[in-house]
């Protein structure tokens, strides 16, 4: 018969929350390098209302079905981001890192207490301290690879800020249910409803803390579902409350999720459903045996319950046996009941359209077996249970360290994925852009190709590929996507700006005006005016064209080419005073303006102003060294102005640019023969 120890310590020793948050640092700590993927690019990029800090709007993200759609306390945090370091990756994964420590403390807190209350119902003497067990759960849950989505991923910091604040809700209402302080009875509470609206705030899942915490209250504290209602019915009228009221504000607010969840939106609800009894299954293995993950698992679907005969099974056991706990031995159906509560938003029978399934779903729903895994270590010997805890998370955190380098590379992650998802067109698009931003585009184009082989109509797909063989020069290849593109999302307004862009350098500015026009009606900016004036101006409309540059400039005073444009047409109206002017204000706005300071050069040098002109084109030569041009032109305004020595040394510059010109060659001798 084992000996047994004193009686549980009343709390952490010190090294117990240092090593955790130690341990999640040095586990996730590489992902500071990785830069902006998949969602994340909406989530920050390209959303306006984090640059409002300041402002009302940041509390509505945007209702596009994006990450932070519905979820204005994440959009808060990005602002916050935001205002410290701008679009610098870094900032928003220490953000993302330090959210999950204290996650991970809140958890060694919840298990502590937990445990303790477990043990003082029984009057049980463990081999190991709670307090021990309830680090080792931490250390498990918060080192496991399928954490890294949600760590790693700046755009899942919903389930972490969401996880978060349940852990927070359950941690309070703990606290007010077992202080003895009246201060304490007076502060946690309003603690927990504060943490659940926040929660709220922050991901749906937050709607199952008032659930959860009555079954806790039952299965830990009051021991029935009667006595704890009894025994804190204003507790738990203030949570059911923050959560009824949470979803009629955001609704209200525009943040529905209605274009990336609900019925209606091409998957049924019976479809989608089997396909969870798929992913149930597939996380709980992923939760033993990490490996493979994935990044995207896309938008597939099961066919029919034939496809999941052996895994639908397998979930009506685990339901019914969480039911069958839930009455009998509440303490472990409370287990179940967190697994299959916190994932019933997004793996029952409501279909999330934009991924059927999801590794960041099982960021809280992890922590029962977490649970489960420490307390079973912990029935071992002291020694035994430290060795096998301390060789369990050393390995889970090597294997979340390795899964972080992929994120460093968005070719070497989309490449992963691809491999193991080789039917997800989403992951071959996601390849393809990253390729092309590499500047690899002989290997963009294909992976593109595979993504329309896989899906003909994605939207997405077409205008990428439009949009890199824009870049590209590819002209004719850029108009037919991103036509198709315009065809298949008539309200994509950077699908019109690029294909009336791909018109305009095919001069068929007569086809680019509409597209520009749809473009300012469905987000007027900047771009579109600027280059609806240039179509304009190539269909001989000059006026219409001031117009246009001028109403980008008023969205927009510090858009170079708009100055230039009016600066060319100032010119050509005969008012070279007047270019000049916009000329000087172009090169102002952009430091490495070539093309307005040429202009200024030879402005100037036709009217014989020499040394405005030298200025001009040797300002020219300081921002590109490398422009023929510029050297050239120097090399005339010195010789008109009889240095003929610095103009020899401009036309030797240009022709080592450009060796064997003819012109530039003349040039030369002449300079030379006036040097003599």
């Amino acid at each position: 018969m084992p000996r047994l120890q004193s009686p549980i310590p009343a709390g952490f020793r010190w090294w117990q929350p240092v090593t955790l948050v130690a341990a999640v640092a040095l586990a996730f700590g590489n992902g500071l390098g990785a830069p902006f993927l998949f969602d994340d690019v909406a989530a920050v990029l390209t959303n306006p209302t984090i640059r409002e800090l300041g402002s009302w709007s940041v509390l509505q993200p945007p209702a596009d079905g994006g990450t932070t759609t519905g979820r204005p306390i994440v959009n808060l945090t990005y602002a916050l981001n935001f205002a410290a370091g701008g679009e610098a990756p870094r900032g928003y994964h220490v953000f993302n890192i330090l959210l999950h420590a204290a996650s991970a403390l809140l958890v060694a807190g919840l298990v502590r207490r937990t445990l303790v209350l477990r043990n003082s119902a029984s009057n049980a003497v463990e081999p190991i301290p709670a307090a021990t067990i309830a680090w080792l759960a931490a250390l498990l849950w918060a080192l496991h690879p399928l954490q890294t989505e949600t760590v790693t991923g700046i755009a899942q910091r919903t389930e972490g800020l969401g996880g978060f604040f349940v852990l927070a809700t359950l941690y309070a209402f703990v606290r007010a249910a077992t202080t003895p302080t009246p201060a304490g009875k007076r502060r946690w509470p309003i603690a927990a409803v504060a943490a659940c609206a926040l929660g709220m705030g922050s991901k749906e899942i937050a709607v199952t803390a008032p659930l959860l915490a009555l079954l806790y209250d039952r299965a830990f504290l009051a021991g029935s579902f009667a006595a704890a209602w009894r025994a804190r019915r204003g507790l738990y009228l203030g949570l059911i409350a923050t959560t009824g009221i949470a979803l009629a504000l955001l609704a209200a607010g525009g943040g529905s999720r209605g274009v990336a969840a609900g019925f209606g939106l091409g998957i049924s609800s019976w479809d989608y459903l089997l396909t969870q009894a798929q992913a149930l299954v597939m996380y709980l293995q992923l939760a033993v045996w990490p490996h493979p993950l994935v990044l995207d698992y896309g938008r597939e679907i099961v066919s029919g319950p034939a496809a999941v005969w052996w895994q639908g099974p397998v979930v009506l056991m685990l339901l019914g046996g969480t039911v069958w706990a839930l009455v009998r031995r509440p303490r472990l159906g409370f287990l179940g009941a967190w697994f299959f509560g916190l994932l019933a938003p997004s793996s029952s029978f409501v279909p999330l359209v934009t991924q059927t399934m999801a590794e960041h779903r099982m960021y809280l729903p992890l922590l029962p077996l977490a649970v489960l895994a420490a307390w079973g270590i912990g029935r071992c010997a002291p020694a035994v249970a430290v060795a096998a805890g301390f060789a369990a998370a050393s390995a889970l955190g090597l294997a979340s360290h390795a899964r972080n380098e992929l994120y460093l590379d968005p070719v070497r992650i989309w490449q992963d994925t691809t491999a193991k998802r080789p039917n997800n067109a989403r992951a071959h698009n996601n390849l393809g852009w990253s390729f092309q931003q590499q500047g690899r585009h002989e290997l963009a184009d294909p992976a593109f190709a595979r993504a329309l082989a896989l899906a003909p109509d994605y939207v997405s797909a077409h205008y990428n590929r439009g949009v890199a063989a824009l870049q590209q020069g590819k002209l004719e290849t850029a108009a037919t996507h991103l036509a198709d593109a315009v065809r298949l999302a008539p309200a994509h307004a950077d699908a019109h700006l690029n294909l009336g862009t791909a018109l305009v350098r095919l001069r068929r500015e007569a086809e680019a005006l509409p597209h520009f026009e749809a473009a300012l009606r469905l987000r007027p900016g900047a771009d579109a005016h600027y280059n609806r004036g240039i179509a304009l101006a190539g269909l001989g409309r000059a006026a219409e064209a001031e117009q246009a540059w001028q109403a980008a400039l008023r969205l927009e005073p510090d858009l170079a080419p708009a100055h230039f444009q009016r600066g060319r047409l100032a010119e050509a109206g005969g008012n070279p005073a007047l270019a000049e002017t916009h000329y000087r204000a172009a090169i102002a706005a952009d430091q490495s303006d070539l093309a307005a300071c040429l202009r200024l050069g030879l402005i100037a040098a036709r009217a014989e102003r020499w040394p405005a002109a030298a200025d001009a084109f040797r300002e020219a030569t300081r921002r590109r060294p490398d422009s023929v041009e510029a050297h050239a032109n120097l090399g005339n305004v010195l010789l008109a102005q009889g240095n003929a020595r610095a103009a020899l040394a401009s036309y030797e510059a240009a022709l080592r640019l450009r060796p064997g010109d003819p012109r530039l060659l003349e040039n030369l001798a002449v300079a030379r023969e006036a040097a003599r």
